[in-house]
């Protein structure tokens, strides 16, 4: 019995010794100069990496134009003053950083008519104001994120979808078409908008026609104005013939643009 016990601490110790001296080499190796404890993980992060750059240069866009054309209507108070004269116009340029990061830079116009067939309070001297034209454009820059398709269907993927977000400068001018002797007005706001788009290739890397819809929130220079109220007498009673005013110009706005993508 004492034999066979000595026989098993003499294995155990001849064991530990063994992987001892197998870590210890392990150590060597790892702290030796010259050596990277994280030698593995680098050279595949960077082996991807490089799979991806060039998966992106073969099969990416660099920067894209794009022309277009649609619609823009406000909600609010200066959605029920005004005609939304269409079509609105739109020109930007994108730069791709990846397949799914873009900056974009841009400019767009739109052209609305609102009506005053009312002694308003801003204008008491004018009669009735007749048309207000009011002109608007906006410079933008933005950043669209294209969602990863890899795993959707065939359909999905080759519509792109994306998410934009812009800030914006909204510089509105309004004519008095009725009443030539009133001055324009003119005046600026900060915009931000956010939307959804869907980009169709009619050629892969060369151009596609891209559909997008944008949310904006503006701060227009006359949100507030008091101007096209409807005037009253001394009592508080409208004046003859006046029937429809606008208390304010609350309101934001909708765009729905379809664009010609040239793209390099």
């Amino acid at each position: 019995m004492k034999k066979f016990l000595f026989l098993s601490f003499f294995i155990c110790q001849l064991s530990y010794a063994q992987f001892s001296s197998q870590m210890m080499d392990m150590v060597d190796d790892d702290v030796s100069v010259g050596s990277d404890i994280f030698n593995d993980f680098s050279e595949d992060l960077e082996s991807s990496q490089v799979l991806e750059d060039e998966r992106y240069y073969r099969y990416g866009r660099f920067f894209s134009v794009n022309l277009g054309t649609g619609v823009t209507t406000f909600t609010g108070n200066r959605g029920r003053a005004y005609y939304d004269n269409h079509p609105s116009f739109h020109l930007s340029v994108n730069y791709f950083i990846d397949f799914q990061r873009v900056l974009t830079l841009g400019v767009e116009y739109s052209k609305h008519t609102m009506i005053i067939d009312s002694v308003v309070n801003g204008y008491r001297d004018q009669g009735n104001l007749g048309a207000v034209v009011s002109d608007f454009t906006r410079p933008f820059v933005g950043y669209k994120y294209y969602i990863d398709t890899t795993d959707l269907g065939t359909a999905i993927t080759y519509s792109n979808p994306h998410f934009i977000g812009r800030v914006e400068y909204w510089y509105q001018t309004n004519k008095f078409i009725d009443q030539p002797n009133l001055e324009k007005q003119s005046g600026g706001g900060i915009g931000t908008s956010l939307g959804f788009g869907l980009e169709f290739p009619i050629e892969l890397k060369k151009s596609y026609v891209s559909v997008q819809g944008l949310y904006h929130v503006v701060n227009f220079f006359d949100k507030y104005t008091q101007d096209y109220r409807i005037a009253t007498d001394a009592n508080g009673v409208p004046i003859a013939g006046s029937t429809k005013g606008y208390d304010d110009l609350n309101g934001n706005v909708f765009s729905f643009i379809i664009t010609y993508n040239f793209t390099w």
